[in-house]
C-alpha cells in the first residue's frame, strides 16, 4: 500500500469533524457555506463581471487556482490547453488542462500579461453583493473552494484534487471528501469479486 492510500485510510474517519473548514454554523444557528453552492450564484457572478475580471474569474472556476496565480498568468504559460501557475503559495509549479474554449478565450490578443486589467477589490466587492452570506475574509478564496467543492460533488478523484490544488498533504484535500456521495460506492463497483460472473 502506497503513502498517500494509507494517509487516505486514516483521513477517511475524522473528515466529519472537518466539515466546519467548509461550512460554518453561526451563533444563530445557521450554516453558510464556504462556496458557491449550485450554478446559478456562478452564473450571476459571472453576469456581474467583464472583461479580465471575468476572465480570471472563469480562469479560478475552471482550475481551482488562488486568485493571485490566475490574475499573474502570462500567455508563455498557457500551452496545448494548459495552464501552468508558477511562484504558487507551496512553492512548486503545477499545470492543470483547460478546455480548448477556455485556453481561446485568455489568450485572444494577448501576447504577453494576459490580464493586464484585472481588479482584485472590484472582484471581491462583487462576489460580496451576489453572496452576502460569504463568511468575512473569503474574498477570492471562494473561488478555489468552489472548484473544489464541485469537483468532488461531480465525481472527481481526490488524489487528481490534491494535485489540480497543489496540495503537499493529503489532509488539506480531504476537507473536501464528504462532497463526494458515492466513494465509498466504489468498493462495489471495483472489487474483483465483480469480474466474476
Amino acid at each position: 500500500m502506497d503513502l498517500a492510500n494509507q494517509r487516505l485510510e486514516t483521513c477517511y474517519e475524522p473528515i466529519h469533524v472537518d466539515v466546519w473548514r467548509t461550512n460554518l454554523r453561526l451563533s444563530n444557528g445557521a450554516i453558510y457555506t464556504k462556496f458557491f453552492t449550485d450554478s446559478s450564484e456562478i452564473a450571476d457572478l459571472l453576469s456581474r463581471l467583464e472583461g479580465d475580471n471575468q476572465r480570471v474569474t472563469k480562469l479560478c472556476l475552471a482550475t481551482g487556482a488562488r486568485w493571485s496565480e490566475s490574475a499573474s498568468m502570462t500567455a508563455d504559460r498557457v500551452i496545448h490547453e494548459k495552464v501552468t501557475f508558477i511562484r504558487t503559495k507551496n512553492g512548486t509549479n503545477r499545470t492543470v488542462p483547460i478546455s480548448p474554449e477556455m485556453a481561446k478565450e485568455i489568450t485572444k490578443d494577448r501576447r504577453h500579461v494576459l490580464f493586464p486589467n484585472a481588479n482584485y477589490q472590484e472582484v471581491r466587492r462583487t462576489i460580496k453583493n451576489v453572496a452576502p452570506h460569504l463568511p468575512d475574509g473569503q474574498g477570492t478564496h471562494v473561488l478555489r473552494h468552489t472548484f473544489a467543492s464541485h469537483f468532488m460533488m461531480n465525481g472527481g478523484n481526490i488524489l487528481a484534487l490534491q494535485k489540480i490544488l497543489g496540495h503537499s498533504q493529503i489532509e488539506q484535500t480531504m476537507v473536501y471528501a464528504h462532497f463526494a456521495p458515492d466513494y465509498l460506492n466504489d468498493a462495489v463497483k471495483f472489487n474483483p469479486l465483480m469480474k466474476i460472473t
